[in-house]
């Protein structure tokens, strides 16, 4: 038999709430949101590159231009 960390009681209650979770979008596209975040930073503390830095940069400056675009467009409205 397998050896766990966890009480078979928390596995039980981790695994309902996966099961809701599961069922609703808003809570999966969030859930998505967050580990791709954790997952950037992640990177850019662990392995990045002063190459792969400078092409973040680039990207999130024109991302920042993009969010700019949309808010001003949204203003408009």
């Amino acid at each position: 038999m397998r050896e766990y960390k966890t009480s078979e009681a928390q596995r039980r209650a981790s695994k309902k709430y996966q099961e809701k979770a599961n069922k609703d979008p808003e809570k999966r596209v969030r859930r998505t949101y967050l580990a791709s975040r954790r997952t950037a930073k992640s990177f850019i503390r662990t392995k990045a590159t002063r190459e792969d830095l400078t092409e973040l940069e680039k990207m999130i400056a024109e991302r920042y231009e993009l969010l700019n675009k949309i808010d001003i467009a949204a203003e408009k409205m």
